[in-house]
C-alpha cells in the first residue's frame, strides 16, 4: 500500500523543481516525514510577475494542488512558505486536509519586515542577499558580524533571484487578518517563543483567528531554531497522523 502525500511548501531561492543541495538540504530535514509520507516538495513556477499579491501567489500554487494530488491533502509549511499556505488554506479550503506551520504568523513581525526588505534591495543591486538576514537569526551584535561573512558565502555564485524576491515582495504586503476564519483545515502551529522574525504575539493571534488551531511553543527557540528542534517533527507527526 503507497504511503498517502504530504505536500510541503518551503521558501527557496529559485522557483521551479528543487533539486541539488537545495533539496538534499530539505529532505534531510523532512527525513521522518518520509517514513510515514510520500512527500512532495511543492514549488513555485519560473517567471512570477514581480508585482504578485499573496492571493495570487496561492492561486498559482492552488492550481499547482489541483495538478499533482486527487483531493485534498495534508501540508508541511514553514516560515514564508508558511505564508503562502495559511493564504492557501484561507482562499482554496477544499485542497487542504491538515495544515502544519513551522515558525509562521498572518504578517511578519518588525524585524522581519525589514530584514526582508534588506535581502530585496541587495538583491536587486546584484549583491548577496542572504547577509541581511543576520538580524534575524540574532539579536546579539558580536553575532551578527559573525554570521554576515558565513550568510554571504552561503549564497554560492551569482543567480537570478527575482523569483525570489517576488515572493517576498508578496509577503511584505501579507496580513491575512480576517481571512484566518476561512481556514477549515484542522492546524498546528509550531513556534519558537525567540522567533524573531514572526514573534510569538502575532503567532497566538494567528492561531486565534482560526477556527480549530492550536499552538505549540518552544520556549528558548529562536526562528530556525524551532524546525531543527528534534521535537518538531515528532509533533507534527503526531498531529498528521491523528
Amino acid at each position: 500500500m503507497s504511503a498517502p502525500p504530504l505536500a510541503v511548501l518551503l521558501f527557496t531561492p529559485r522557483g521551479g523543481e528543487i533539486t541539488g543541495s537545495a533539496r538534499w538540504s530539505a529532505m534531510r530535514m523532512l527525513r521522518p516525514f518520509a517514513a510515514r509520507f510520500d512527500v512532495r516538495l511543492v514549488n513555485r513556477p519560473v517567471g512570477l510577475p514581480a508585482t504578485i499579491t499573496m492571493p495570487e501567489l496561492a492561486q498559482v500554487y492552488a492550481e499547482r494542488f489541483a495538478a499533482a494530488f486527487e483531493g485534498p491533502v495534508p501540508v508541511l509549511a514553514i516560515s514564508t512558505g508558511g505564508s503562502i499556505a495559511l493564504q492557501l488554506a484561507a482562499d482554496h479550503p477544499a485542497l487542504v486536509d491538515r495544515l502544519v506551520l513551522g515558525g509562521t504568523a498572518r504578517t511578519l513581525g518588525p524585524l522581519g519586515r525589514r530584514a526582508q526588505r534588506a535581502y530585496m534591495t541587495r538583491a536587486l543591486d546584484g549583491r548577496r542577499p542572504s547577509p541581511a538576514l543576520a538580524d534575524i537569526v540574532t539579536t546579539s551584535p558580536l553575532g551578527r558580524l559573525l554570521l554576515r561573512p558565513l550568510l554571504w558565502l552561503s549564497d554560492g555564485a551569482r543567480g537570478d533571484r527575482t523569483d525570489a524576491v517576488a515572493v517576498l515582495h508578496a509577503e511584505d504586503g501579507f496580513d491575512l487578518g480576517a481571512g484566518l476564519g476561512g481556514i477549515s483545515a484542522p492546524t498546528l502551529l509550531i513556534q519558537g517563543a525567540k522567533d524573531l522574525v514572526y514573534p510569538l504575539e502575532l503567532a497566538r493571534e494567528t492561531v486565534d483567528g482560526i477556527p480549530r488551531a492550536r499552538l505549540v511553543v518552544y520556549e528558548n527557540r529562536g526562528h530556525n531554531a524551532t524546525f531543527t528542534d528534534r521535537r518538531f517533527a515528532r509533533d507534527a507527526l503526531a498531529f498528521l497522523c491523528r
